[in-house]
């Protein structure tokens, strides 16, 4: 029992971190966006279409974010970006970004023991 309370603890714990900001960025009120160089592009080009939620609740790569705009590009419509396609990846990969090797935002599933033969 007290294996299970513990190995619990440790997924609470790393769900914690992993929910936790990486920095201290103060956020816009209007869209929840963090408010950094290319908050307002990002809020012009990519609110435009979706919510901002849409951005604060992902979180990829720089080549992610990439390929979610061609996506967007050819399924959705999404006009050109440029010439602010740059500054709008810079933007979301800084502050919705994780790395590439990044852990999964949960850990593994602890293996339960098997059943006692009655």
């Amino acid at each position: 029992m007290h294996q299970r309370r513990r190995a619990a603890a440790a997924w609470l714990a790393a769900l914690v971190c992993a929910a936790s900001p990486a920095d201290d960025k103060p956020v816009d009120p209007q869209t929840g966006l963090k408010i950094d160089t290319g908050v307002e592009i990002v809020k012009q080009y990519c609110t435009a279409c979706h919510s901002a939620r849409l951005i604060t609740q992902a979180g990829k790569t720089r080549a992610g974010w990439l390929d979610s705009i061609r996506w967007m590009q050819q399924t959705q419509g999404l006009w050109s970006l440029e010439p602010y396609e740059n500054e709008i990846l810079g933007y979301l990969s800084r502050n919705y970004g994780v790395p590439p090797a990044a852990t999964p935002m949960r850990p593994p599933v602890m293996p339960l023991p098997a059943p006692k033969a009655q």
